[in-house]
């Protein structure tokens, strides 16, 4: 897997009284590896910038924690706390789907939609609290309603970029969806196949899960304007990987990429009894 990153090398995309929002690199966790994992790094960085600091409003002894997390193997935006009302407030507004998220992803094969709009659809597939992984993607046990909304940004010879949000929050719900779509998210070890992860390793040198947070859209504390938040880098092995598979150059990927922020398909069922979703 790609190295963790160190503390200096993390991106802040924004920033404001009580929270930031920080770029996570791919391979480290959120929280739960002592003095390695995101908050870890953050809190050092935060002791070394006095100005970002400030701007979050970060005391030592509050520390930084996260009210909602990424995979190990997922890259892009994590939203951070740096005190007790902040924390509790974006913990509430999570659960109340107020939050919208939109990733990137690369499935396998040439994703359609059936509807009238050839590049939005949904996934409605119910799933389980738990998954049994590749073999069982739904789960064992009670299955509930279930949302992801996508938009197929544009294909290569073997895989389709997607934008895709979850509406529902359930545990690895795109990468789960995706699999039982039957287009799974590329270097997926508990979804996909030990057959198309050895061909990503060894002939596209491709050593990733192929999903990244890109997208943010948060109501601010006591404010009643939201701030969009979009992800300030582009994941360079996603460019490679969709050049070396299409006649495209990577200049051209590259291009789409920068399209994101422009693509929100959390918005698709926004509103309503006072949720951001339905």
């Amino acid at each position: 897997m790609t190295n963790a990153a160190t503390p200096d090398s993390l991106l802040v995309a924004a920033a404001g009284p009580g929270w930031l929002v920080v770029d996570k690199p791919v391979g480290i966790s959120v929280h739960n590896d002592p003095g390695q994992d995101l908050c870890s790094r953050v809190t050092t960085m935060l002791i070394g910038d006095s100005q970002l600091a400030e701007k979050a409003g970060f005391i030592p002894a509050a520390g930084v924690h996260a009210p909602h997390r990424l995979d190990r193997d997922t890259s892009g935006l994590v939203l951070l706390c740096c005190s007790a009302p902040v924390l509790h407030y974006y913990g509430e507004a999570f659960q109340a789907r107020r939050i919208g998220k939109g990733y990137l992803a690369i499935l396998h094969g040439r994703l359609k939609v059936s509807t009238g709009d050839q590049r939005s659809g949904r996934w409605v597939f119910p799933l389980a609290q738990s998954s049994g992984g590749r073999n069982n993607p739904s789960g064992n046990g009670k299955r509930v309603a279930s949302r992801t909304a996508f938009q197929v940004m544009q294909h290569s010879a073997h895989y389709s970029l997607v934008a895709c949000s979850p509406l529902t929050g359930r545990k690895h719900q795109i990468r789960r969806h995706a699999k039982l779509a039957g287009h799974p998210v590329v270097g997926d070890r508990r979804y996909g196949s030990p057959r198309s992860l050895r061909y990503l390793r060894e002939t596209a040198g491709f050593e990733r899960l192929g999903l990244h947070a890109y997208g943010l859209d948060l109501p601010l504390p006591q404010e009643t304007e939201r701030r969009m938040v979009f992800s300030p880098t582009l994941p360079q092995a996603f460019i490679r990987l969709l050049a070396g598979d299409s006649a495209q150059p990577a200049a051209a990927w590259e291009t789409i990429l920068r399209t994101l922020p422009a693509c929100r398909p959390w918005l698709a069922e926004k509103a309503g009894s006072g949720g951001y979703f339905i």
